[in-house]
This record gives C-alpha cells, structure tokens and sequence, in this order.
C-alpha cells in the first residue's frame, strides 16, 4: 500500500521487538479501543525534543498510519468489515484510564500531550479508537506481531477476556452448541496430544486384553477423572502453587507404578486402581482446562461436559488403534516378552518425567492451612466411598 511504502521509506528500523506486550482491548457494540505499548510499534524512528521526550507536535501526523498498521489491521471481527481509525492518542505509562471503556474513549479523544509533558516513547501508551460497520458476535485479535510474548486482555460488558497469542476467534457470547463444540473439540485434542495420559492407557491395554475387562476398567478411570475434572473447574481443589506440580508428578508416578507392575506380572490392574489414578488424572485435566473456562461464556455445564465427552472421544479412539495393533503383535510376537518391552518403555520415560517433575515440584513451599486439610480430607473420604460404590457394582456384575 502507498501509505505504508512512504511511511517506512522516511525512517528506519528503529529498535527490535518488545519480549513482553501486554494489549488492552476495551469493547462497546461496534466501537473498540486499544492500548499498545508505543515501544512495541516499529519501523518509525520517533522524534524527541532537545531534552529527549517524545516531539509530540511532530510524530501527531504519523499516528493515523501507525494506527492503522499496528491496530486496526490486527482486529477483525468475522462477518463485519475492515474498521476505520477514529481517533488516537498517547498517554503516560502510569495512565489508568483503560480501567473502563467510558474513561478509555473520553482519553482516546482529548487532545494529545504537549511536548512539554514529558513523554519518552519507550514507557508511553498508544491509544487507538476504531470503529467497525457494525457490532459482530466474535472477535478476532491477533498481535503477536508487536512482541516475542503478547498477553492480550480484551473487556467486553459481560466479561473479561485473557488471552495468549493469537487466540482465534473468540465468541463473545457463544450459544451452549457453540461452547460445547468449541470444548469437545478441545478435550479430543487434548487426550491425543497428552503423551503422559496415553501411556496411562497403553499399560492399561498391556495388562488388560480382553475387551469386557479393558471396558470396565476403563470406564472406572473416565468416571474418576469425570468427578475431579468437575470439582477442579468449580475450585474445589487446594489454592496453593504447589498443587499443580504435585498433581503432575503423581501423574507421572502413576504411569511407573503401572509400567512396573506390567513387567513384574502383578496382577492385573482392577477397576480401582484405575478409578484411584484416574481422580489425579482428571486434576491434570483440570489445568489444561482451566484457563479455556473463560470462552464457555454463560454455559459452564455445557462447556464442562462437552470436554469431559471430548477426552472420551479422544480416549476411545486412541483404544481403537492401540487395542488391534496390540493384538495383532502378540499373535506375531512372544505376548508376555512383547508386554515387558513395552512396560519397560514406558516404565523408562515414566521415570524420567518423575524426575524432572519433582525438581519440579520441591521448589514450591507446600502450606497445609485448616481449609486446605479439611478440603484434602474430603477427597479422601470421598474417594474411598465412590471405590467402594464401584467395588460393589462389580462384585454384582460378576455374579
């Protein structure tokens, strides 16, 4: 485009790119606000005044085209047209006034800081005010052109909005279809790229062969992980930094411990073991799934089952390749030589991630306050009741 080829062609690449950009996006209807770092707009050499501030009077011209190039062409909302830059401004480093969209747009359209205000562009704000054709239900902010790591945080009426890198598109107010199939997607994917969680499930198919076991068993590990996945959404789990490593280390034990028990030949895994482990699996759902919880919109429950059916899917799907494949090997190989090289395998990298996990782990301080003991005695007592709920099924199933 002509304006940016005249725009770049009067400077240089004055500095490299921030390592860490926060975007502030405030939203009302058709009209959005943002706030970027001016540190983090390139490709223009700033002009400063004799003491070293930003010339306010000479970069003013500038602004509409930077303006463009680093905010209106980084926000798109789908189904409506390009936005049109209605107005900019600077502001200190210190300047609150993004903290709502009534003082945000109030700021974006008073006049711009003298010269003599003292404003050095590497602690200033850019404030862009664009306006769309009209008012979409989604939105799509992607600036992670402006830094090595951009944190977007995007304020909208009813919610707001963290988001990492280039986030996709985000519903504003997704209907429960939408939210479910965005988290059922998300749960399927997360199954299939969890490396620890297929393990899991690989000793499970070592130790289990036979279809109506294998089904049992398994179906005890989804409800376990099903029950903790849910409270972890509704935080009832410990507050502390400490439990989430935790949670992954026991992850990563309970994938040895299984491994070792299929090289030693103990005997097979019961459905209690498996509903056992499956409650600090479904913790290690939980952290993946938490920081999603903010697109479920008005639809908690919906969005929450439909992960939980996703990791399902994802789960069953990995069965259906693992089960045939290990039954084909074990009419091809020796089954009890095929089941230790496996175990040890896994047994090996399990280990591994036992290690790295707990230096992990031992550099949080581990707090037991009373609600913390009280909420960990809770799960324990729960725990042994839904295990003995299921030990009792299947001593009726087996009669």
């Amino acid at each position: 485009m002509l304006w940016r080829l005249l725009l770049i062609s009067q400077v240089a690449l004055a500095h490299d790119a921030p390592a860490d950009v926060t975007v502030h996006l405030q939203m009302r209807g058709a009209d959005v606000l943002v706030r970027i770092p001016l540190a983090a707009v390139r490709d223009v050499e700033f002009p400063q005044t004799a003491g070293g501030y930003l010339d306010t009077v000479k970069v003013e011209p500038k602004l509409p085209a930077l303006a463009k190039l680093w905010a209106a062409e980084k926000v798109a909302m789908p189904g409506v047209g390009p936005p049109r830059v209605e107005a900019v401004n600077l502001a200190i480093e210190a300047d609150r006034s993004f903290a709502s969209f009534e003082e945000a747009l109030r700021h974006v359209r008073a006049p711009l800081p003298a010269s003599g205000e003292n404003v050095f562009w590497k602690q200033a704000w850019f404030d862009i005010h664009l306006v769309f054709p009209a008012a979409g239900e989604s939105i799509h902010p992607n600036f992670v052109d402006l830094g090595e790591k951009v944190t977007t945080v995007l304020h909208t009426p009813a919610r707001t909005f963290l988001l990492e890198g280039d986030p996709g598109v985000v519903d504003l107010n997704p209907s429960w279809w939408r939210a479910a199939a965005r988290f059922a997607a998300m749960g399927f994917e997360h199954i299939l790229s969890g490396a620890d969680h297929l393990l899991f499930l690989l000793c499970l198919v070592i130790a289990n062969r036979r279809l109506r076991d294998l089904v049992w068993i398994v179906s005890a590990f989804t409800l376990a992980h099903s029950i903790t996945l849910l409270a972890s959404a509704l935080g009832w789990t410990p507050a502390g930094l400490w439990f989430p490593p935790l949670v992954e280390l026991a992850i990563a034990v309970s994938i040895v411990y299984m491994a070792a028990a299929n090289v030693l030949d103990a005997a097979p895994h019961g459905a209690g073991l498996a509903f056992g482990f499956g409650l600090v699996h479904g913790f290690g759902f939980s952290f993946a799934l938490r920081e999603s919880l903010q697109f479920a919109g008005d639809h908690l429950p919906a969005a929450l089952l439909a992960f939980n059916i996703g990791v399902e899917l994802g789960q069953l799907a990995a069965l259906g390749i693992a089960v045939p494949l290990l039954r084909w090997a074990c009419r091809a190989f020796d089954a009890r030589l095929l089941a230790v090289v496996l175990s040890a395998f896994v047994a090996h990298t399990g280990w591994h991630w036992t290690l790295e996990r707990w230096d992990t782990f031992r550099k949080f301080q581990v707090t037991m306050d009373a609600a913390t003991a009280a909420l960990l005695l809770k799960w324990a007592v729960a725990g042994m009741a839904a295990w003995g709920l299921l030990w009792l099924a299947r001593r009726r199933m087996a009669k």
